[in-house]
């Protein structure tokens, strides 16, 4: 089973701010809102980046010749 078919948390963080209304918002605070989201798609792609890198030295560690 991947991750991705694992149901949600209710605390999900990530739920809410799919679920927040944007009509609030002023044209400054979705460019800010935007910038956010941007630099923490780059975060969690570095921090992807560096856990497929394990993964990948781990496996030829344990990989069987």
């Amino acid at each position: 089973m991947d991750d991705d078919d694992l149901p949600r948390r209710r605390d999900d963080i990530l739920a809410a701010l799919i679920k927040q209304p944007l009509d609030p918002l002023s044209v400054d605070e979705l460019g800010e809102r935007i910038e956010t989201l941007e630099a923490e798609i780059e975060r969690v792609r570095a921090h992807r980046a560096a856990a497929t890198s394990h993964k990948a030295i781990a496996e030829s560690l344990f990989k069987k010749s």
